[in-house]
């Protein structure tokens, strides 16, 4: 699968994100897909951290990251890895 194909389908992947995890939703909707080199999902959060606080929530993240790991494979049906900038 390609990066634009996952773009094309991004909506549906946060919608599943949503119904499992509404905060996990919140996290995603606002990344920008930045690079997908066929395992490594790179998401862009430079637009979003403008408007954060200083707090580091790295357990909250690390349970975000899977749920949307599992949501693209349930709905793109391929394994991927995510990578954040």
């Amino acid at each position: 699968m390609e990066l634009q194909e996952i773009r094309n389908r991004w909506n549906e992947v946060l919608d599943a994100v949503l119904e499992v995890d509404r905060v996990s939703w919140l996290s995603f909707f606002d990344a920008r897909l930045a690079d997908f080199d066929g395992k490594v999902l790179t998401l862009d959060f430079s637009d979003a951290r403008k408007l954060s606080s200083s707090h580091e929530f790295l357990q909250t993240r690390l349970k975000q990251q899977a749920i949307l790991i599992q949501t693209i494979k349930s709905v793109l049906a391929i394994d991927v890895e995510i990578s954040e900038r």
